[in-house]
């Protein structure tokens, strides 16, 4: 993809997920998991967000069209009338 606020969107993904990991494997989570309920909801909030923008994102849409899937999709109404 090369939309920015994609990738912007992906690393602050990445990032919130990497600290509820943290949250999770540390040795006081077994004391407070108040700390990593908290980073879940962000990591959430952030896929969510992503998730969002992709929805509008031309540059995703994209992906999605020309990725391994598109291929392997049935053919549409339009490419069957094409054919006939």
């Amino acid at each position: 993809m090369d939309c920015l606020i994609c990738k912007d969107l992906e690393r602050v993904l990445e990032s919130k997920r990497s600290k509820y990991i943290a949250a999770r494997s540390a040795a006081y989570y077994r004391v407070s998991t108040e700390l990593a309920a908290s980073n879940n909801v962000d990591m959430e909030c952030a896929k969510s967000d992503l998730e969002e923008h992709q929805l509008v994102c031309s540059s995703a849409a994209e992906a999605r069209l020309s990725g391994p899937r598109a291929a392997m999709a049935p053919p549409t109404r339009q490419k069957l009338n094409e054919k006939n």
